[in-house]
């Protein structure tokens, strides 16, 4: 069985280096903007839009050698392919049915997301790496390559600048440890709470930081734009998103690596987190309704970083022969997980469950976790939605 994974270290580069890698993001920023230039008049005049090889024509045979874009030949020419490969990429899932949260690709800006990638042409001698246009920029190793390398991902993290190495790498046929399943319940105040009385803390990485954030960005609102000041206030601002991104992912990464370890089967709440963190604003005819509670709400399900946990548990868990189920989240926090008595009133509070019909009191985030868990066995059992069709009980009279 053959994976791949991928490598992240941070580069030591040169003054000069950092200027080219500056030089190179901004090449490839600029050719995926003008092919969705493109794109996006050719969908307005109606006419078929132009993918990979077309682009690719056009940056060889026409930008590259028109006087406006002659620049472009400063930049690795394989990186501004993969650029568009990227984008035709983007484009075919934004017409395909099949992906969920499908979208028009979006310009990208200066700062955000700046990265350029290598196919070929490098390769890692001790803690050095060799790249097209370049040479040899020095970089942290903090552990031995694997396997394969297939590509190289040059991105920019704030002030700092760090190299991803692709690795293809040939493996066993992964069989987990542990026979054991768990039900995990993602919430706001427990990150991830488990049906085997194991909770995960969220570390509200955004909100420790919101004040800071803010009187940095009202800094930055009062100067001169694009001045030396303002440059490094914006690097600054930079650093405190970069620390917010850091702490979410460490914890996140920590939680997800010894959840699947621990568990073969996992369990979990199908959550439309793009739906549910939808702004609440409305519109001018019909405004919404507390926008400012719901906002605060959005803020939070964001600073928790469900999608990323998902995302995670998947892949470790098919690195270690595990898997993850979805099962419906309809009533699994207003459902008894020792009675199976659901009416709304059980839930006393965000943080309360107490069961009208037998008087099981427990954590409320913990009983919901027990029901994700005999929900995902009841699918497993009967090949069916099995919470899907559950009926809501009307409330015991008391």
């Amino acid at each position: 069985m053959k994976i791949r994974k991928g490598m992240k270290f941070r580069l030591e580069p040169s003054n000069v280096q950092r200027e080219r890698m500056s030089m190179f993001a901004g090449h490839n920023r600029a050719v995926w903007n003008k092919a969705l230039e493109i794109t996006k008049d050719r969908l307005d005049r109606k006419v078929p839009i132009l993918w990979y090889h077309e682009l690719n024509w056009n940056l060889t045979r026409l930008w590259k050698q028109s006087e406006e874009m002659a620049w472009l030949n400063d930049a690795p020419s394989q990186s501004l392919q993969q650029t568009l490969k990227h984008f035709d990429r983007a484009m075919r899932d934004c017409f395909d049915r099949n992906q969920p949260n499908k979208r028009m690709p979006r310009f990208k800006k200066k700062g955000r997301g700046d990265s350029f990638v290598f196919p070929q042409g490098f390769c890692v001698e001790g803690n050095r790496i060799k790249l097209p246009k370049l040479g040899w920029v020095r970089f942290r190793k903090s552990r031995e390559l694997q396997g394969t390398m297939k590509s190289v991902t040059v991105s920019r993290n704030g002030k700092h600048w760090f190299v991803s190495i692709l690795c293809e790498i040939e493996v066993p046929d992964p069989v987990h440890a542990s026979l054991t399943a768990v039900g995990i319940d993602r919430g706001i105040s427990i990150m991830a709470a488990c049906s085997d009385e194991r909770d995960y803390g969220n570390v509200r990485a955004f909100r420790k930081h919101q004040k800071r954030l803010a009187k940095a960005q009202r800094t930055l609102s009062r100067k001169v734009k694009f001045s030396n000041n303002w440059k490094k206030q914006k690097e600054s601002i930079q650093t405190i998103h970069s620390k917010i991104a850091n702490m979410r992912n460490d914890a996140l990464h920590k939680a997800s690596t010894e959840i699947s370890k621990n568990h073969a089967m996992i369990f979990m709440e199908k959550l439309g987190v793009s739906r549910m963190s939808k702004s609440a604003k409305g519109t001018i005819d019909k405004p919404g309704k507390q926008v400012k509670a719901k906002s605060g709400l959005n803020r939070s399900i964001l600073d928790t970083g469900w999608s990323m946990f998902a995302a995670m548990l998947e892949y470790k868990q098919a690195w270690n022969g595990g898997c993850v189920q979805y099962v419906p989240a309809a009533y699994t926090s207003q459902r008894c997980s020792a009675c199976g008595y659901t009416a709304k009133t059980n839930r006393v509070s965000q943080s309360k469950f107490h069961c009208r019909h037998c008087g099981h009191a427990e954590n409320a985030d913990r009983n919901a976790a027990r029901n994700i868990l005999a929900a995902g066995h009841a699918v497993l059992a009967c090949g069916v939605d099995a919470v899907a069709t559950t009926v809501k009980q009307e409330p015991l009279a008391v």
